[in-house]
């Protein structure tokens, strides 16, 4: 089916204008790029990135959030916004899914405004994400 975004009337802009509040709190725009791609890799959404001569993306560290643990090109608060968009994408224990070790390193970043557009961000890309997987969408080109 087309996206359930663009069949329901009324139901995309409500998302669109989310997404700009949450852009607004102070979190860089690549720590929310850098959580939807580590979000979407976990639920099996698929991007493509430029590839042909002279192209690029935007931030060349897209293509190692997948083991951003092992990677120095991350900064301390962008791994705590990874292992934030992790723990609340996996939910392995429903009861505790971000430790209080999850919030305690978020918060030594972030303020309590940013934390919330955070995980506001994590549950929206997880909603995307399940939609476009749910109806089998083609991979979506980076932007």
């Amino acid at each position: 089916m087309e996206n359930p975004s663009l069949v329901v009337p009324g139901a995309l802009q409500p998302l669109l204008d989310l997404t700009e509040v949450i852009g607004k709190v102070g979190v860089p725009q690549s720590t929310l790029d850098l959580i939807r791609l580590c979000v979407s890799e976990i639920n099996g959404r698929e991007y493509t990135f430029p590839d042909g001569p002279g192209q690029t993306t935007a931030d060349e560290r897209l293509p190692r959030v997948a083991g951003w643990r092992g990677e120095s090109c991350f900064d301390d608060a962008e791994r705590a916004a990874l292992e934030m968009a992790e723990a609340v994408t996996l939910m392995t224990d429903p009861q505790d899914m971000a430790s209080d070790d999850i919030w305690e390193k978020s918060s030594g970043h972030y303020t309590d405004e940013q934390l919330g557009a955070l995980v506001m961000h994590i549950g929206l890309v997880n909603f995307w994400n399940r939609v476009n997987v749910a109806t089998r969408q083609e991979a979506a080109a980076w932007r």
